[in-house]
């Protein structure tokens, strides 16, 4: 295995900028309808910019979707960060109104169709970022990725937006796998990393986490762990716990380097292209203004 450590900066960039294009799928209003005639509840609500929040079933059952129609303890397994109590009653919930395929399919209608109404069916530039994303998707190995093989496994949709979007969906669950086995191979468990991610993005401890359905019992133990172990203290993250944190997404980096090796002198050209896509999408209130990848300190 080669490591090309200059290489390792840039699949954070990369990953920034994916973020919104192939993100976007949990917010779009049009998936949200296409659930919701599957039998699933409405959108909760918004964030205060307009953004509309999933349904908790529908997301789990949607994104699970592409592995195929697999029990809810496989999906949490794959999501990893989540609540599996939480994740397989979604998903037991999920399988009683509809099947994997259908709910598969609206998923991608329903991604697509939310880059038409923002991008246009075809925007400028999007048979190049297509190929440029099918080139640094094209060495990509599925050892050890269930969400990446199992968008492989379904291949394109066919369409101009939608085999982009696809494309961006895969790189994106290729680097959510890899981190996955970065944090878990570090020894840590899903409330953990959860709560020391938080602080090494900036933000308050027990915010973002909550979003993963753990109770506050789940993270007083997973408090206590980290405290014990020197990595947060009353101050928020210790030096160690940062080096630490941080030493996890190098691993994360690493594994993703395939994806800039691969696309060489035409890094920057498709940064260029999908950059102003994801601020049209932001701007339009179909992802949030910042998600992980954008707060992660960049190296």
């Amino acid at each position: 295995m080669s490591i090309d450590t200059h290489l390792e900066p840039l699949t954070r960039q990369l990953a920034a900028v994916l973020e919104p294009v192939a993100g976007q799928v949990y917010f779009a209003p049009e998936c949200h309808q296409a659930y919701e005639k599957l039998g699933f509840s409405a959108s909760p609500g918004e964030l205060g910019n307009g953004v509309q929040l999933p349904d908790g079933p529908a997301y789990f059952t949607s994104r699970g979707s592409v592995m195929g129609q697999v029990p809810g303890e496989v999906v949490a397994s794959a999501f990893a960060v989540f609540n599996p109590e939480t994740v397989g009653r979604g998903v037991r919930h999920g399988w009683e109104r509809t099947d994997a395929a259908t709910i598969c399919a609206a998923r991608t209608d329903g991604a697509t169709a939310q880059l038409e109404r923002i991008l246009g069916e075809q925007p400028e530039g999007w048979s190049r970022a297509t190929e440029l994303l099918s080139r640094a998707a094209s060495q990509l190995r599925p050892e050890g990725r269930p969400l990446y093989s199992g968008l492989l496994h379904l291949g394109l949709p066919g369409t101009p937006l939608g085999d982009m979007w696809r494309l961006t969906d895969m790189l994106r669950e290729y680097r959510g796998d890899a981190h996955t086995a970065a944090w878990i191979s570090s020894g840590f468990k899903a409330p953990e990393i959860g709560l020391l991610s938080e602080l090494y993005w900036g933000l308050p401890l027990r915010s973002y986490v909550r979003t993963r359905a753990w109770s506050d019992a789940h993270l007083a133990v997973a408090e206590a762990h980290l405290r014990e172990h020197a990595l947060i203290d009353d101050g928020g993250l210790t030096d160690f716990g940062r080096t630490v944190r941080e030493n996890i997404e190098v691993a994360t980096d690493r594994q993703c380097t395939v994806m800039v090796r691969t696309l060489d002198d035409d890094f920057d050209e498709l940064l260029a292209l999908l950059t102003p896509w994801g601020e049209a999408i932001r701007d339009a209130a179909g992802y949030p203004p910042k998600g992980p990848q954008n707060l992660a300190p960049p190296r």
